[in-house]
């Protein structure tokens, strides 16, 4: 039997577990139990390093290749990467995936999951069990009995059995996060199951229903493949093509209209850990049901997930509550009422805010950036360059650079310099400047970058004392 291929797809930006995840720095790539734990994208990688299985292909947006890259080395592990230009939800992803694989072999099996859930129990085994189901040409999405009437999640309703396997059932229909009142009906009925986001099909079988379904988007993809840029870390989808493809779930544009769907029921324990209730659920609690991450001090305190960065947090005679604090924004909310995070972030992006959208620490293939300081005269960022590593500035009005941790090498296009520990260089305004850490050790510098105004302003006043 065919080993399957796992088709992680790695996007989202996961608002409701902000301030940690932001949508440059998302809930896929974050620690699963804080840090030193393995993130949501290394878990849902390590799930499936077993027999019967193949190699991963991540499906990642462009920006983020740093990050994947770095993780995937953490872990060791050998993958394929398709890198999306712009988001264009999961059934051009997929469908790039699935072209991506049959190019090797066209009845490859392919199991989707998705980077950001948790799973306990033998999803593998149940998972295997279904290979021959999908080598005969079906769609196999998989199910998990509702726990309560969730609104945030989809429903599959079973349709009755599925011919001669006691395994599959028919689908009668989809449900999309239904209000209160139906997803409690649903429950009552006993016969609907959560969509837990995986599904297993072979490659040709995916490929030809896209092109039946959505003929569009199944030849914009082949051109994004086709003229995409293939380099050391993966396959960049050409963007002219891929802005092309339908903005859709592969639900919508498949699962719900083809015949050659089944559904499996899984027993496993399953959380899409949406918010932080979800976090505090799935995490191990104390003697006084309190999730505590990283340095905490609980007193009179219970039922409390406190998730502390950099500092002690302390809390004092509180109760079902979740606290957490990053370098930069500190959330407070009570249990249950976490979906309304994402509330917060929308006017965060509303007043153009950075910390909607960028952490203060940011990991990247040449090392690492962490603003130190911010205000609307300047900005102040601390570079750490790995040895060997080079990273280009870019230019702007009144950015100057301090070499506070070993020297750099610079060069502005026309000579080079050595910026020696303790001396101060000067960018130029126009025209992009190379940093260069030569040494077998790390380097760092501080960036400052001023607004044009005060730089105007020093200027001046720097020509009139001269």
């Amino acid at each position: 039997m065919k080993d399957i291929h796992p088709i992680i797809l790695c996007g989202g930006s996961g608002s409701r577990l902000w301030p940690v995840s932001r949508s440059q720095s998302p809930k896929q790539f974050q620690p699963v139990g804080g840090a030193g734990s393995l993130t949501f994208l290394q878990s849902t990688i390590q799930r499936h390093r077993v027999a019967g299985f193949a190699k991963p292909t991540v499906v990642t947006a462009s920006h983020h290749s740093h990050i994947v890259t770095r993780q995937l080395d953490e872990l060791q592990c050998e993958a394929d990467v398709i890198y999306e230009p712009m988001g264009r939800n999961t059934g051009p992803a997929v469908l790039a995936a699935a072209i991506q694989v049959a190019q090797t072999d066209p009845d490859a099996l392919l199991l989707v999951v998705p980077s950001d859930h948790v799973i306990n129990g033998d999803l593998n085994g149940q998972i295997l069990a279904m290979r021959a189901a999908a080598s005969e040409g079906r769609i196999v999405i998989f199910g998990i009995t509702p726990a309560y009437p969730e609104t945030g999640y989809g429903y599959i309703v079973d349709g009755g059995a599925h011919g001669g396997n006691a395994d599959l059932r028919k689908v009668d229909k989809f449900v999309e996060k239904p209000p209160l009142r139906e997803a409690t009906e649903l429950l009552a009925e006993g016969k609907a199951f959560w969509a837990s986001g995986i599904s297993l099909f072979s490659a040709s079988t995916i490929i030809k229903e896209m092109r039946t379904y959505d003929p569009e988007t199944y030849h914009t993809v082949f051109s994004a493949i086709d003229r995409g840029e293939v380099s050391e870390g993966g396959l960049t989808l050409h963007p002219a093509s891929f802005r092309r493809a339908t903005n859709e779930p592969t639900e919508r544009i498949i699962f719900e209209r083809s015949s050659r769907v089944a559904l499996a029921p899984l027993d496993v324990e399953w959380d899409d850990v949406g918010c932080w209730t979800s976090m505090y659920a799935i995490s191990q609690r104390d003697a006084e049901g309190n999730v505590l991450q990283g340095d905490v001090l609980a007193v009179e305190t219970e039922n409390a997930l406190v998730r502390a960065d950099k500092r002690l947090v302390a809390v004092v005679g509180v109760s079902d509550v979740i606290v957490v604090d990053t370098p930069d924004a500190i959330l407070v909310t009570q249990r249950g009422k976490c979906q309304n995070v994402k509330k917060v972030v929308e006017v965060l992006r509303d007043e153009q805010r950075p910390e909607a959208v960028v952490p203060l620490s940011k990991d990247y293939l040449w090392g690492q950036s962490r603003r130190v300081m911010r205000s609307g005269n300047f900005d102040m960022t601390v570079i750490k360059i790995n040895p060997g590593a080079s990273i280009k500035i870019d230019p702007m009005p009144g950015r100057q650079l301090i070499a506070v941790g070993g020297d750099l090498q610079v060069f502005d296009g026309l000579q080079r310099q050595d910026l020696a520990l303790g001396e101060r260089y000067v960018l130029p305004p126009s025209g992009r400047t190379s940093l260069t850490n030569t040494k077998s050790d790390f380097v760092e510098a501080l960036l400052v970058t001023l607004n044009s105004t005060l730089d105007n302003q020093i200027q001046r006043l720097g020509a009139h004392n001269a």
